[in-house]
């Protein structure tokens, strides 16, 4: 599942795509239009800064903002910097290989089909920029509420 500091980095970071090349947004202002603490959303932009996906400037007119143009910034790369490696067990990870003490990694069909949820997930997220992110319409709503909504569609109609 991703963390809230994966959620909350982002929320900014699709903030600070949306803003003019070259143009800096300033922490508060980023954690006010976010509705991100912000003291977490300070750490979060350091681990981002460390790993080359934001530039900052401090000082009165310093801030935030993106190190390279959202088209070019994968979203798999944002979570696995926030959140760490994409497999649900250390031993379907690609970065961080950790075999099971009681399995057979060979025959394990956990490992398996956690495999196979690893590569569903990195295919999403490695194949979605932060661009698209960004200029994404789409409003997918839960099953739960989707449902609720068409209830209440049918409720309203005479």
């Amino acid at each position: 599942m991703l963390t809230a500091k994966g959620k909350y980095g982002l929320k900014a970071l699709i903030h600070l795509a949306e803003i003019p090349t070259g143009e800096l947004v300033q922490v508060p202002d980023l954690a006010k239009a976010n509705n991100i603490p912000k003291k977490f959303l300070d750490a979060i932009l350091g681990d981002l800064r460390n790993a080359g996906i934001v530039q900052s400037r401090k000082g009165k007119s310093g801030g935030y903002r993106l190190a390279r143009p959202p088209e070019e910034i994968k979203v798999g790369s944002i979570v696995r910097v926030l959140d760490g490696p994409l497999a649900p067990i250390p031993c379907a990870s690609h970065t961080r290989y950790h075999p099971c003490d009681d399995c057979d990694v060979i025959t394990c069909q956990v490992r398996h089909i956690m495999l196979r949820v690893r590569n569903a997930i990195a295919e999403v997220l490695d194949h979605t920029t932060l661009a698209q992110l960004r200029d994404s319409d789409e409003q997918v709503l839960p099953l739960e509420l989707r449902q609720l909504n068409e209830a209440a569609g049918r409720r309203r109609r005479p």
